[in-house]
């Protein structure tokens, strides 16, 4: 019998795409602390975010597929870290499971694929940002290689109360 994972395909994000991952992104908008943005986006608003990541470069969008039904069952991306020039060599990760797809090894599976597709780019850092706490995503980060490197003490205001970001990095 195949394995979960053995279900699941991993390819470029596309435009189709939009409606699941701006879905996915909501969730974690309305549900969790682990993005700070307070507000959900329609896809339309999404779109440039979308389009910012293409399938070379170092800035990528990794989507994760269930392989019989299509569904989106979660993504990772490589952005720019900072907009100063100097900071281009360096990208900030992130990983989104959809609600009900956790625990498969899709988040392993997305960044395995993701940091294969970086290793051919000129990208010296990556850096991930994990809202505290969030034991799974600082486990994740720590498989791969990601030291810890410091915590910016409630840094973020979501739900009434102030919330850490730890942050790792990884060299390239």
């Amino acid at each position: 019998m195949p394995s979960e994972r053995a279900e699941v395909q991993v390819r470029p994000g596309i435009e189709a795409d939009l409606a699941a991952l701006t879905a996915i992104y909501n969730h974690y908008v309305r549900e969790t602390a682990i993005t700070f943005d307070t507000a959900v986006f329609t896809p339309e608003e999404r779109r440039p975010w979308l389009l910012s990541h293409r399938e070379d470069g170092p800035h990528r969008l990794m989507v994760a597929t269930d392989a019989e039904t299509g569904r989106i069952l979660g993504y990772a991306t490589s952005s720019p870290h900072r907009p100063k020039p100097a900071y281009g060599t360096s990208v900030e990760t992130s990983v989104h499971v959809a609600p009900g797809a956790g625990r498969r090894g899709i988040g392993t599976l997305l960044y395995e694929t993701l940091f294969k597709a970086l290793a051919a780019e000129d990208v010296h850092r990556a850096y991930a940002g994990i809202a505290q706490p969030n034991v799974a995503s600082a486990g994740l980060h720590a498989r791969f290689g990601f030291r810890y490197v410091g915590t910016f003490r409630e840094v973020g205001r979501k739900f009434g109360r102030y919330w850490d970001v730890a942050w790792y990095e990884k060299p390239l």
